[in-house]
Formats: structure tokens, sequence, C-alpha cells
């Protein structure tokens, strides 16, 4: 498959293709040919008196004022390097790769007036593996994500800095100008509209939707063989999961994490085993995942949806409509992604919630588990205190999930007085997210021991193959030991992706 920028669409599994170099993604005639129709539109709108945002003005509150065209390059090279400045510790080399994609699709497009050289440097950026550093804090999310942007950016003009090329995730920083001489690249001298059309978008905010809903698809798949395991560990009930139930009330998430469960017990002895008790209704966290996990599924398909508009979408400002005509407007504001991005924290943050309720319960001693599932207690604390770490992360998420969104601090004189915040909602997302794959760790590895004390009895084939892989790693707890080991085992699991959540069967 190659994939054309500017005419083609993007979706997550091809913008992860794309970065993972999986797939081959190029510039078409026809987007070659939108890009120069554009630069053309833009060439004769800078040459005219008729004053143009951003072509031949100033910038924000300074747009009443016009600028000559031989002031034009002086003033895009100013605009990169008086809006970079960026704070704090850079975001991830892959996140930064994810930007430059989805910047390059947008301006392919045909709106944003930039020269066919600027994107093709872009590509070599990419191909050559030449990732700039981008600081992680300082964009509210409205007028585009202006100083990320213009890190990203800064190494176009020499400025700024690239990670070392080949050494995938984050390790040195290099000068660009080096870097640029080192491959046999002369820095560009940008023209009328380009700094504009490179630092108005969404791409930061965007990268970081990209990089949760893809942790978060796994993520989600996990909580239920998470949930999964520890009811084979209480020796729970199957009736909440039956189709029967979920078909009247059809929320899409439900249905979908209902049939999981089902599969998960597929020809569980252990579970069969649970008609022989008299237990009349399992607690809500064992009772209640297809409503907890499907509505955070549903919030993962709304993210989603809105995620793959943004991008196929042109995000800068002015958009180029003609050779008479760019339209100055807000399609750079962060809006639409910042709302459902804190929407999905809390659909986020709440599998870490009812993930520590399950731990709690498997530590009481109920319906044959001994208490702290131990059965040398006294002596011993057994799995006592590692719910103590899930409670920790589960009350950090919360405090994670204030909406950004929410808020609004004007910037630029009052010109920009209503911003989204919507990349602290991005960047948030990620941290609950990988609080998550602590607390499901823990989950696992209590779910795991609690299925010892079931024995003999077995579980479905996916459980057992589960199981097993826990136990590549971690071994019954018989007597005290020290426990950080076998954490950190369950987290570099979690984060590898080495459980099997889904099934070869279709669900049901």
């Amino acid at each position: 498959m190659t994939f054309k920028y500017g005419i083609d669409r993007l979706d997550l599994d091809i913008v992860n293709g794309i970065a993972d170099g999986e797939i081959k993604a190029e510039l078409c005639q026809e987007a070659l040919n939108q890009i120069n129709k554009s630069r053309q539109n833009v060439e004769n709108m800078a040459s005219s008196d008729k004053p143009v945002y951003g072509i031949n003005t100033g910038f924000g509150p300074l747009c009443d004022t016009q600028i000559s065209p031989e002031e034009t390059h002086l003033l895009q090279k100013n605009l990169l390097i008086t809006h970079a400045v960026g704070v704090g510790e850079p975001i991830d080399k892959a996140i930064s790769k994810l930007m430059l994609i989805t910047k390059v699709h947008a301006l392919s497009q045909g709106f944003s007036g930039i020269r066919l050289e600027v994107v093709e440097r872009m590509l070599a950026f990419i191909d050559l593996d030449l990732i700039p550093v981008v600081p992680e804090q300082g964009s509210v999310g409205a007028s585009g994500d202006l100083a990320p942007l213009s890190h990203l950016f800064l190494p176009l003009i020499g400025e700024g800095h690239f990670w070392q090329s080949g050494e995938g995730q984050n390790g040195e920083m290099l000068p660009a100008a080096k870097v640029l001489a080192d491959n046999g690249l002369a820095p560009l001298e940008l023209q009328a509209k380009e700094g504009l059309a490179l630092i108005n978008g969404t791409q930061f905010i965007l990268s970081h939707a990209i990089t949760a809903l893809t942790k978060m698809r796994y993520l989600l798949d996990l909580a239920d063989l998470a949930g999964a395991m520890s009811i084979e560990g209480m020796q729970g009930s199957e009736s909440p999961f039956r189709a029967e139930l979920h078909n009247t009330r059809a929320f899409v998430g439900n249905l979908e994490v209902a049939a999981r469960m089902r599969s998960f017990f597929k020809d569980s002895q252990n579970m069969a085993d649970h008609e022989e008790c008299d237990r009349v209704q399992d607690p809500y966290s064992l009772r209640c995942i297809p409503q907890v996990h499907g509505a955070s599924r549903n919030a993962y398909y709304h993210l989603k949806e809105l995620a793959e508009i943004e991008m196929n979408s042109v995000t800068d400002n002015p958009i180029v409509i003609s050779s008479e005509e760019a339209i100055s407007g807000g399609s750079f504001h962060g809006q639409p992604l910042a709302m459902v991005l804190d929407y999905a924290s809390i659909a986020a943050a709440e599998l870490g919630n009812i993930a520590d309720r399950r731990c709690y319960l498997l530590l009481e001693g109920l319906h044959g588990l001994p208490r702290l599932l131990t059965t040398s207690g006294g002596l011993n604390s057994g799995m006592m205190i590692p719910q103590y770490a899930t409670a920790a992360l589960v009350t950090e998420n919360k405090s994670l999930c204030f909406p950004p969104s929410a808020d609004s601090v004007p910037t630029s004189m009052g010109q920009e007085d209503h911003v989204s915040m919507g990349s602290i909602s991005g960047r948030k997302l990620n941290q609950i997210l990988g609080n998550l794959d602590k607390i499901f760790a823990i989950e696992l590895m209590y779910a795991a021991q609690a299925i010892e004390f079931r024995r003999p009895n077995k579980c479905s084939d996916v459980i057992e193959e589960n199981f097993a892989l826990i136990r590549s790693k971690v071994a019954k707890l018989e007597e005290d030991r020290l426990l950080k080991p076998d954490i950190d085992a369950m987290i570099e699991l979690v984060k590898s992706q080495s459980f099997t959540v889904n099934f070869d069967q279709p669900l049901d």
C-alpha cells in the first residue's frame, strides 16, 4: 500500500503504519498540482496592495499592519523564532514524528499556500529520521499549537534541534544547523504565508490524541481480560454477560464488552463451578463490567471518530480559496478535540477506578479465597500492599480529570480571547493511560494469585494462556518476598502488549 498525502484519507491504523515505516507515503501528481496552485494564489495576493491577513500583514493584534513584499521573508522567519517559546521536557520523538506526518497531509491538500519545496523538505526529515525536538508545554490550543509547531519547524531554517537519527526513542539532541550540514541540506528561507501555515494548526493536540488512542485501544481490551481473570479468581457469575440482557440496552461498547467476557469464559470449568455456590449477585466491580468498560469504549470510539476527522482536515489560517480570496477564520481552534480528550480522560480513569475495586475485593477473603491472598496471614502480609499503589494511582488519575477545555485564559492582547487548552488535555490523557499500565499490572498479578486457589479447576484456554504468561515472570506468592520486581515485571508485560486480549473466533 502507498498512501498519497493530500489525496487519500488517514485513519488511526494508516497514520501509525506510516510512522512505523510499514506503509509508504508520498506526494502524487494530483497533490503536487494542489500545492503549486495554492502557492501561486498566495503569490498573487502577496504582490497586491489589498491587505490579506498573514500574507502581507502582521499577526494577531498586528493584523492591521501591512508588510511590504521586501520584508515578507523576515516576517516569516521572525514568526517562527518569536513563537518558539515552549518550556518543559521534550515530548517523545514518536509524537514529534506524528506531528510531521499529519502536518504534511494537511498542507498537501492545497489550501495553505506553502511552496512544494517546503513540503518536500518536511518529507525528507521523515525519510531520514530527522525528527525535531519539541517541548511539551506552552500551547494554549487555539491559534493552533503555536509554540510546539514553531519548535517543530525551526530546523527548516537551521534553528532548533533534532533527535539523533536512528536512536528509536528519545536519544541525544543535536543542533539543527549541524544535522542539516551533515546531510547536505541548506536551511530554507521562508516566503509569504509559509511561517503562518507551518505554525497554525492542531497537530500537537492531534498527535497526542493519536498516541492515546493507540494505547487506549489495547488497554480497553486488557481491562476486559483483567476483569475476566478477577472473576475467575472470585469464581463469579457469568449471568451478567448474557446477550439476552445486553440486547435490552444496546450501547455499542456494552454489547462488545459483554461478548468479549463471554468469550473469555468459554468452556471454563472454574466458571461452571459457580453454579454450585449460593451467591445471588456479585459486587458491581464484577457484575457491571460491560456497563463501565463499555462506557469507556464508547468514549474511545467518540475520540477516534473526531481525531480521524482532524487527521484529514486543514487547520491553519487563513485558508486560501482562490487567487483573490483567503478566508481568515478559526479552523486552528482546538476545542473539537479538547473536549473529547477530556471525556476520554474520564473514561480512562474509570477503567482504573473499577480495577482498583476488583483488587480490593480479591483481598477480602470472600468465597473461598484467603484474606490478602495468602494462607499464612499474620506473619505474612501477602498481597495487602500493592493495592495501596492502585489506590494512589486511581486518585492521581482522578486529579488529572479536571477538564482543561473548561478553562480559557485570553492571550495576544485579547485577540485570542478564548482558547481551548487542548494541548494540556492531550498530555493529561496520556498520563492517565500510563498510570493504567501499572493498575492493570497489579490487578492481573492479583487475579493470577487468586486463580491458584481454584485449582485443580481449569479456566478457558485464553485465560490459561495469559495465566501461564504471568507465571513465566511472577511466581505464586507462598511467603512474603520483595514484590517490587514482580510488579515491575508485570508492568513490562503490559507495556509490551504481551497479553492475549483478542480471539481467533468471532465474538458471538
